[in-house]
C-alpha cells in the first residue's frame, strides 16, 4: 500500500527529479516505512511504500529482468500467487516475493489486457523505455485513485490531486462542473476533480500515453444479464463459498490483518468469517455515539463476544467539527459525514495494526439502503391520483413536524410525496438528490455568472447513463448497476481510501472484490429485494455466523445526530462562518438562499444539515486550497468561529 507519483516530461531532468521528490513526499502518509525514486531522460517515476507484503524486499520502483520496463505501484495483488506459480512455469523471473511483481511479466505477455487478469485493488504506472510510453490503470471498482494532469508535452501523475498542486505551472482554479454535478450527486463524477485540469483515472480505466497524446479506455464493466439458476438455498451456498475464498484471499499479508466492526451485517459477517478462517484473537475496531438512536456498539460487541475477538471501540462527540480542517486535506475535497466516522475508526485501529478489512460494498451488491425498497413503494403510491397526492396528502405531509432525527418520520413520508411525481430512473435520480441539491435547488443557489461558467447541467445523466444501460433489466439491478458504477468509486471507496490512509492504514473490502461483484451481479434481483426484506440472500449467508437479532433488526446505519448538532452545538459556528462567505464574495452563491437553509434550519421549521454540512464544507475546503492557510489556521478559525 502506498502513493506513487510519475513525470513524463521534456524539462531537464534535474528540474524534473526536484519536483517528482516534493510530489512524492507530499504522499508520506500513504507510505511511511520506504521511499524510492527512478529517473532517466525522459521520465521519473516515485513512491511511498507502506509494507505489508515483502516487507524487506518489496522496495519500489521496480523493474523487469530486461530493465526496459519500470513500474510504481500502489495496492495488493490478491491472485498474485497464483499468477506467480504460472509465470514461473512459463520461464518469467522474479526479484522479490511482494505480490506486484505480477504485474510486470503479465505487462510484456499481454499488454494494457494485463489488468483483466488482476483481481486486487491497485493503481499503478508502467514506464516503457524502449517505447517511451506510459502505461497507467485503476482497479476494477476504484479502490485505490490516480489522478493525472497534463501540461505542454507532458502529462503528470499522482495518487492523489495535492501531490499536483506541487507542480508549479498548475493553475488553481475551480471546476465549476464538478461544483454543479458534486452538490446533487454526492460524489464528483466522470473524470472530474475540484480543480480544472487536473482529472481522475476511472475505475476500471487505463491510460497510455506516448508522444504528447494521450488514450483513456474502460477495460471492465458489469453484467447484470445473465441470471444463477437454482433456488435461493442453492444460490446461498454459492454465495457463502465465494465470499468465503474472497475472504481468504484478502488475509495474504506478512502483518498481521485486523477489521472494521460496525456491528451492521456487512462488517460483522466479514469479521466473523475472519475468525472462522483461523483469525485468533481478531483485532476489531468499533466506535459509537452517545446517542442510542445512533449507537451500533451494542451490536458490534454482540460479534465481539460470540467469537472472542479483540474488541476496541471509542465513543465520539460533536466535537467532529474540528476534524473537518484534516479531513478536507486528506481528501483534497469536500469531507463527508461517512468520512468521519471511518477517520476515527482508523485513527484508533492504526495504533494497533496496518490492515484492516471493512464491509464496504454490501449495500450496492445487496440492495441494502431503505431507497431501493422505497422506490417499490413509491411506485404504489403513485397510482393514486395526483390531485389526491398533491393536494391533500400534500397539505397534510407539510405539517409533519421535522424531529431532525436519523430517518425521520417527516424525512420519510416528504421523500415518498416527492418521489411519487417522477417515474423510473427519473425518480431514482430524485431520489438521490432529495436531501441535497435537487436541479431546481441549483438554479437557486448559483449566481448567474457562475452558472455561465458550467459546460454541463445534466447531474441525472451521471447515473441514467447506467440506469438505462443495456446489460440491465429489472429495477433493482438498474439501481444497483447505477450504484456501482458511480457512488461506490466515486464517494464510498474514495472515501475510505482517504481516511484510512491519513493514518498510514490499509483497507480491504472483499464485499467489492471482482469476482465477488461480478458473482452478486447474476443472483435474481429477487433474491436480494424480497419484498421489502433488503439484502436477503446475504442475511441468509450471515446467519450462518451471526445472531438472527443483529440480523433481522432493523437497519440502523452508523451515523451521526448533526441535524441536531447543527441547531445546538455548531449554531454560532454556522452563523459566524457564512456571515464570512466566500462563495458569496466570489459570486458562485446566492447569500440568500444560503441564509434562507440557515435561518430554517436553526429555527427547526425545516431539516437541511444535508445541504448546510455541503456548504460549510465547501467554505473550509476553499481557505485551505485558494487562501492556502494551513490546517492549524482552519482550527484555530473554527474555534473562533465558535465563540459568539
Amino acid at each position: 500500500m502506498c502513493g506513487i507519483t510519475a513525470i513524463v516530461a521534456p524539462t531537464a531532468a534535474r528540474d524534473r527529479e526536484a519536483l517528482l521528490t516534493t510530489m512524492t513526499r507530499t504522499l508520506t502518509h500513504r507510505g511511511p516505512d520506504d521511499e524510492g525514486f527512478y529517473h532517466d531522460k525522459q521520465a521519473s517515476l516515485g513512491q511511498r511504500r507502506l509494507s505489508i507484503n515483502d516487507i524487506y524486499g518489496g522496495h519500489q520502483p521496480i523493474s523487469d529482468d530486461s530493465g526496459n520496463l519500470v513500474m510504481t505501484c500502489n495496492g495488493e495483488i490478491y491472485n498474485s500467487p497464483e499468477l506467480r506459480q504460472q509465470l514461473e512455469a512459463e520461464g518469467y523471473p522474479f526479484k522479490t516475493q511482494t505480490d506486484i511483481e505480477v504485474i510486470l511479466p503479465l505487462y510484456k505477455k499481454y499488454g494494457r489486457d494485463c489488468v483483466k487478469y488482476l483481481r486486487g485493488m491497485f493503481a499503478f504506472a508502467i514506464w516503457d523505455k524502449a517505447d517511451s510510453s506510459l502505461f497507467m490503470a485503476r482497479d476494477h471498482m476504484g479502490q485505490k485513485p490516480l489522478f493525472f494532469m497534463r501540461q505542454d508535452d507532458g502529462v503528470f501523475a499522482a495518487s492523489e490531486v495535492k501531490a499536483l498542486l506541487e507542480v508549479q505551472s498548475a493553475k488553481r482554479e475551480i471546476d465549476m462542473t464538478c461544483f454543479w454535478h458534486y452538490i446533487s450527486m454526492r460524489f464528483v463524477p466522470d473524470d472530474y476533480t475540484f480543480f480544472k485540469g487536473i482529472h481522475k483515472l476511472q475505475a476500471g480505466h487505463w491510460a497510455h500515453f506516448k508522444g504528447g497524446d494521450i488514450t483513456v479506455q474502460r477495460y471492465w464493466d458489469i453484467d447484470f444479464s445473465e441470471k444463477h439458476a437454482g433456488s435461493v438455498d442453492e444460490v446461498e451456498e454459492q454465495l457463502n463459498k465465494v465470499l468465503l475464498d474472497t475472504v481468504r484471499s484478502h488475509l495474504l499479508s506478512d502483518v498481521q490483518v485486523g477489521a472494521f466492526l460496525s456491528g451492521g451485517i456487512d462488517s460483522s459477517t466479514i469479521s466473523a468469517m475472519m475468525a472462522e478462517l483461523g483469525q485468533d484473537n481478531l483485532p476489531v475496531f468499533s466506535i459509537g455515539v452517545k446517542e442510542a438512536g445512533f449507537n451500533e456498539l451494542p451490536w458490534a460487541r454482540m460479534v465481539v463476544d460470540k467469537y472472542k475477538m479483540q474488541g476496541h471501540e471509542k465513543v465520539v462527540s460533536a466535537d467532529l467539527i474540528h476534524l473537518i480542517p484534516k479531513m478536507i486535506h486528506h481528501m483534497d475535497e469536500p469531507s463527508d459525514p461517512f468520512g468521519v466516522g471511518v477517520y476515527l475508526v482508523s485513527e484508533m485501529a492504526s495504533q494497533h495494526v496496518k490492515v484492516v478489512m471493512t464491509g464496504d460494498g454490501g449495500d450496492e451488491n445487496f440492495a441494502g439502503y431503505d431507497r431501493f425498497a422505497g422506490q417499490q413503494l413509491a411506485e404504489y403510491y403513485s397510482m393514486m391520483p395526483a390531485w389526491l397526492r398533491k393536494q391533500v396528502f400534500g397539505r397534510m405531509i407539510d405539517l409533519v413536524p421535522d424531529s431532525f432525527g436519523y430517518k425521520s418520520v417527516a424525512q420519510k413520508v416528504r421523500w415518498l410525496q416527492d418521489m411519487s411525481f417522477y417515474q423510473s430512473g427519473d425518480r431514482y435520480v430524485q431520489s438521490m438528490t432529495f436531501l441535497r441539491f435537487t436541479q431546481e435547488a441549483k438554479e437557486e443557489l448559483f449566481t448567474q455568472e457562475a452558472l455561465a461558467q458550467i459546460t454541463d447541467r445534466d447531474s441525472p445523466d451521471k447515473v441514467l447513463q447506467f440506469f438505462n444501460a443495456d446489460n440491465v433489466n429489472e429495477l433493482v439491478d438498474k439501481m444497483l448497476y447505477s450504484d456501482l458504477m458511480t457512488r461506490m468509486p466515486d464517494h464510498l471507496l474514495m472515501i475510505a481510501d482517504r481516511m484510512t490512509m491519513a493514518h498510514s492504514l490499509e483497507s480491504r473490502a472483499p464485499l467489492v472484490d471482482k469476482e465477488l461483484v461480478e458473482f452478486a451481479a447474476k443472483i435474481p434481483a429477487n433474491m436480494k429485494l424480497k419484498g421489502r426484506d433488503l439484502k436477503h440472500v446475504l442475511k441468509k449467508t450471515a446467519s450462518r455466523y451471526l445472531p438472527k437479532e443483529l440480523i433481522y433488526r432493523e437497519k440502523q446505519g452508523f451515523g451521526f445526530p448533526i441535524a441536531r448538532w447543527m441547531r445546538t452545538d455548531l449554531n454560532i459556528f454556522l452563523r459566524n462562518l457564512f456571515a464570512e462567505s466566500r462563495f458569496v464574495e466570489l459570486g458562485v452563491f446566492r447569500k440568500e438562499t444560503i441564509d434562507r437553509y440557515l435561518e430554517e434550519h436553526l429555527s427547526g421549521q425545516s431539516d437541511h444539515n444535508f445541504r448546510l454540512w455541503i456548504l460549510l464544507n465547501l467554505e473550509l475546503w476553499y481557505r485551505l486550497y485558494f487562501e492556502e492557510q494551513s490546517v492549524d489556521d482552519l482550527q484555530a478559525l473554527t474555534d473562533k468561529l465558535m465563540q459568539a
